[in-house]
């Protein structure tokens, strides 16, 4: 039998005579496992991030060998090249199983290898990897000198594996859940860096003791051939929770907009208030507690509380330079600038070639987005540094209601890794504090709009009035938010800069992100690109 490997069908197998521990080393198996097999079955998978692109070609970067005793597993790390030029690293690692009955739906390649027929999965499906990684992290030494470095937290103490599951359908990564305690999360699209989750998942637990996050409890970090540490795997603590907060909003919200009816209430005489007071309840009005209900802004101030004492956290560091506050600096006015306008105009390409998709009051708000595009550009290019007093620091990077847990009456924060479209080098740059407040306040605006939109039949009043009312409701919102979050970070000495320049900070930073959020919406579902344009147009207008 010829060792190199031919296939005329996926449905006849491989065939392959020598051990599986050689499997890799046989160039041919590569070059056709790698072309003909891998090339179909990674566009398919939910965690594959490059859909949109055309995959040129996959190139196996770097593989290594998890093994114990008799059990070899490899972890593969693919480049996928695609023909815009440009590539992304994926981690797959996998698994030989010659069990006829195991994983049907996971199976990547048929195989014979050495005489025993079988088949090659995502090692992720099989307990007994899963059950090995959890033994590797729970046994790791202080210090880990080889390829690939298991490390463990002086929280994670004599731990014993259990049981293990896959967490369920994720987009980007893939969670196991052990012992119903905790949850190792692989991160099937990598970088040649450390995680961005994995850092400040670290440091939020171990140095900062931080309690609102799930609490790291060790990782898996493989060393390139450039001696450059890239995170596989990241292991926290399980938090009981009832959901994210997206969901609980979305029911909050809509028991408010079926008061409208249920309490007989004009929309047209709602007391309204500016955007970006500062607010504590007390200052909001009756009739407004009256239809919005007290819970509601209960929940908003413990959130607003909870991500002060993050920002807190973050940026009280003076010894690790990664989380060391920084002030604002001509290098990252250039940074930005140059950021915003490339991803300005690409928005705008996007709106003048989808526009007629748009319906209603988001034509409207298009036309306006369209004619007003030299002051939104102007926008952007006006950030001046040197007017800025307040610091910079390491941020969430991607928060919004999706990213928190709702655990009673509390708020716990998850996913660190930052805004998808970014290079892992821009997840890293120190930003304003206020970003991530701006990210939750685009959250909140959706999630009144989503509410409107997915409830319609129900609510008796048209769209527009509805709209006004969530408006005036958004207002209260942020204005109650940002009243306590800036109480909170003031006494405890947290720089996020003077009232003017909070505001510059806060517009600026909320009309990043619904530009961010134009381009998806106007791709995804033009029907919701109302959401983001009426933010642009609350920003330019006010």
């Amino acid at each position: 039998m010829s060792e190199t490997a031919t296939i005329s069908t996926l449905k006849q197998p491989f065939q392959f005579n020598k051990s599986w521990e050689a499997l890799l080393d046989n160039n041919d198996f590569v070059k056709v496992f790698l072309s003909d097999v891998l090339e179909d079955y990674i566009v398919k998978q939910r965690w594959y991030g490059g859909k949109s692109s055309q995959l040129k070609y996959i190139e196996l970067a770097q593989f290594f060998k998890i093994q114990h005793e008799g059990e070899v597993y490899y972890g593969l790390i693919l480049e996928v090249n695609f023909v815009e030029a440009f590539y992304q690293h994926y981690f797959l690692p996998i698994a030989f199983v010659t069990d006829e009955n195991f994983a049907p739906k996971e199976r990547i390649l048929p195989i014979e290898i050495d005489g025993n027929a079988g088949y090659i999965i995502d090692a992720i499906n099989l307990e007994a990897f899963r059950a090995l990684v959890f033994k590797r992290i729970a046994n790791a030494e202080p210090k880990d000198t080889t390829t690939v470095q298991y490390h463990k937290s002086h929280l994670f103490e004599n731990k014993t594996y259990e049981s293990s599951r896959c967490m369920g359908i994720e987009q980007s990564n893939t969670s196991l859940i052990y012992n119903d305690q905790y949850v190792l999360k692989f991160f099937r699209r990598i970088f040649a860096d450390k995680n961005p989750d994995y850092e400040m998942s670290r440091f939020l637990s171990e140095k900062k003791e931080f309690k609102n996050t799930p609490s790291y409890l060790g990782s898996i970090n493989l060393v390139d051939s450039d001696h450059v540490n890239i995170t596989i795997g990241l292991l926290q603590n399980m938090v009981p929770n009832s959901g994210n907060a997206w969901d609980f909003i979305l029911k909050e919200l809509h028991n408010v907009f079926l008061n409208l009816e249920h309490k007989n209430i004009c929309i047209d005489t709602l007391p309204n208030t500016a955007l970006y007071q500062r607010l504590k309840i007390n200052d909001i009005p009756p009739q407004i507690i009256d239809w919005a209900g007290l819970n509601l802004f209960m929940q908003v101030q413990t959130l607003a509380t909870r991500t002060a004492e993050m920002h807190i956290a973050l940026g009280s560091e003076f010894e690790e330079t990664a989380f060391t506050p920084a002030h604002y600096n001509g290098d990252y006015e250039v940074w930005l600038k140059n950021k915003m306008l490339h991803q300005f105009q690409n928005r705008l390409n996007i709106v003048e070639n989808n526009i007629h998709k748009l319906e209603g009051l988001a034509v409207d708000l298009a036309k306006e987005f369209l004619d007003k595009k030299n002051d939104i550009r102007k926008r952007f290019i006006d950030f001046n540094w040197t007017k800025l007093k307040g610091e910079r620091i390491r941020i969430h990077g991607d928060y919004h209601l999706g990213q928190i847990l709702v655990n009673d009456n509390d708020f716990c924060i998850i996913d660190f890794e930052g805004e998808p479209e970014s290079t892992i080098r821009d997840r890293k740059v120190k930003q304003p504090p206020l970003k991530d407040v701006a990210g939750l306040f685009r959250s909140f605006h959706y999630a009144i709009y989503a509410t409107i939109f997915n409830n319609k039949t129900e609510y008796p009043a048209e769209q527009e009035p509805l709209f006004k009312a969530g408006e005036i409701l958004y207002r209260y919102i942020t204005n109650l938010f940002l009243g306590t979050y800036i109480k909170k970070t003031q006494n405890a000495n947290l720089n996020v800069g003077y009232s003017q320049e909070r505001i510059f900070i806060l517009k600026y930073c909320l009309l990043e992100k619904a530009v961010y959020e134009l381009g998806y919406e106007l791709n995804s579902r033009p029907k919701w690109a109302v959401i983001p344009l009426k933010g642009i147009s609350n920003i330019i207008n006010h």
